[in-house]
């Protein structure tokens, strides 16, 4: 499939007829901000929720131009990126909200952290990561408690064990409602800090992109990672869980036992999400496996 052609199936799944028909106004949104902005449209970039572009600015400076569906939803990215203002990720050149629209700052050479072994990989996330709770949080922002609501639809819609052990998703409800009820600490999130959302730059020696934008407990970012990266033997993962964690606590100044616990709810809550619009992935629920037995209390 073509980069267009995920492009399409994951937006028109999201944002159905509006989604299709943002993606027919595309290219006429695409010339009219490189013209506006003097752009020269470059290459694609890797994309799934957004239309990417590489470009270059009109002084020969090298940007990436990230379009999406104009409904608010990357809003809080604006936000996090303004606060984060290039410490720790690339840093926001313009945005017009409105129109779903932002200049960054391209990474160069741009390689993701997928490339490195596994114990380096982790603590290049590590560090970005206590870079990034370092952040100014700004106001508006969705706290992650919210987030607990998915485990209470899915328990509704699914009385038995089917797709998810109800056990699974019971124990991880709980402990979220916990969590943040218990946080002495809360940070401005990235929500999404995984291999392929950290690249190799010049400015710093790694920069985070693709924030989400949320508020709560530091834990909380540690629990996309443990996953990652896409395409790994879940076993594998599972494995090398328990050693992430670990580098994650100590690095970020955590309590290792609430870090074992957010990398739980983390990973369940991950595939209650992929169970609302189709099969789960397994890779995530792998690692709650083999987190379970560590949780204490």
């Amino acid at each position: 499939m073509t980069s267009f052609g995920r492009l399409r199936t994951t937006v028109v799944r999201t944002w159905g007829t509006a989604g299709a028909d943002w993606l027919s106004t595309t290219g006429a949104r695409l010339r009219g901000l490189a013209a506006e902005l003097q752009l020269e449209v470059g290459a694609a970039l890797p994309q799934s929720y957004h239309l990417v572009r590489a470009v270059t600015r009109a002084d020969g400076t090298p940007a990436v131009l990230k379009l999406g569906v104009p409904d608010g939803h990357l809003d809080p990215e604006i936000a996090a990126l303004r606060a984060y203002d290039g410490r720790g990720a690339v840093r926001l050149l313009w945005s017009d909200p409105a129109r779903g629209a932002l200049l960054l700052e391209r990474a160069d050479p741009g390689t993701d952290a997928t490339a490195l072994p596994d114990p380096e990989a982790t603590a290049v996330l590590a560090d970005r990561l206590r870079e990034l709770h370092r952040a100014p949080v700004p106001g508006g922002l969705d706290h992650v408690r919210s987030e607990r609501a998915a485990f209470t639809s899915h328990l509704r819609r699914f009385p038995g064990d089917d797709p998810l052990p109800r056990w699974l998703v019971e124990r991880a409800a709980a402990l979220w409602g916990d969590l943040c009820a218990s946080a002495t600490r809360e940070v401005l999130l990235h929500g999404d800090l995984h291999h392929e959302n950290v690249l190799a730059a010049t400015r710093e020696p790694w920069l985070a992109i693709d924030p989400h934008g949320r508020v709560g407990d530091p834990g909380y970012d540690c629990g996309q990672l443990l996953y990652n990266p896409l395409g790994t033997d879940p076993d594998q993962l599972a494995r090398r869980a328990p050693d992430r964690i670990t580098l994650l606590a100590d690095t970020l100044g955590l309590d290792p036992d609430r870090t074992v616990a957010w990398g739980f709810a983390v990973c369940v809550l991950s595939e209650v999400w992929c169970a609302q619009d189709g099969p789960i992935d397994g890779t995530a629920l792998a690692v709650a496996m083999r987190l379970a037995p560590l949780i204490r209390g």
